[in-house]
């Protein structure tokens, strides 16, 4: 998307090496189910965005991507929480949880899943305007009609990083 600023092109090319090296990492330090949680939030807040956002309609959120809505963030957001929370309940996941008396795990659990589900919303916002800078609808003939591939992973590419940052710090 970046053919004509050599810069753009090689800093893209380095965050997905290191957004891929990091879900590798996270995949073998955190175990194979909390990395299944992460891509599963990803997917949840795009699913819930594209289907709160066709049904509801309402305002646009921006420019850049003139399909998202406010009603496509607010789906992405539930949609996301539901997942997760059933994903949680009947698989044995553990996260390194050490707030003492500051915050309850409950809390703790509902703010990394609306986190990353954030972080998820604003890469698909990015991408998009790279998108749109670079006058390109589809990054790809893999899944026409969809955006391309990079549609599918968009949010992931920057949830997994994120992730990785907060349940290591």
């Amino acid at each position: 998307m970046c053919k004509k600023n050599k810069l753009m092109k090689f800093l893209g090319v380095i965050f997905l090496i290191i957004s891929f090296y990091l879900a590798y990492i996270l995949r073998i330090k955190e175990g194979a189910y909390v990395f299944i949680f992460i891509v599963l939030i990803s997917v949840c807040t795009d699913i819930g965005g594209y289907i709160f956002g066709k049904l509801l309609k309402g305002p646009k959120i921006t420019k850049i991507s003139p399909n998202k809505t406010f009603s496509g963030v607010v789906g992405g957001f539930i949609i996301s929480l539901i997942g997760a929370l059933v994903f949680y309940e009947y698989v044995p996941i553990t996260f390194s949880y050490n707030f003492g008396e500051f915050i309850s795990f409950d809390l703790y659990l509902f703010l990394i899943i609306l986190m990353i589900s954030m972080i998820s919303q604003i890469g698909d916002l990015i991408i998009s305007y790279f998108k749109r800078q670079a006058k390109i609808k589809d990054t790809g003939q893999l899944l026409p009609g969809h955006g391309g591939f990079l549609d599918r992973v968009d949010g992931m590419i920057f949830a997994i990083p994120f992730s990785f940052l907060i349940l290591n710090l």
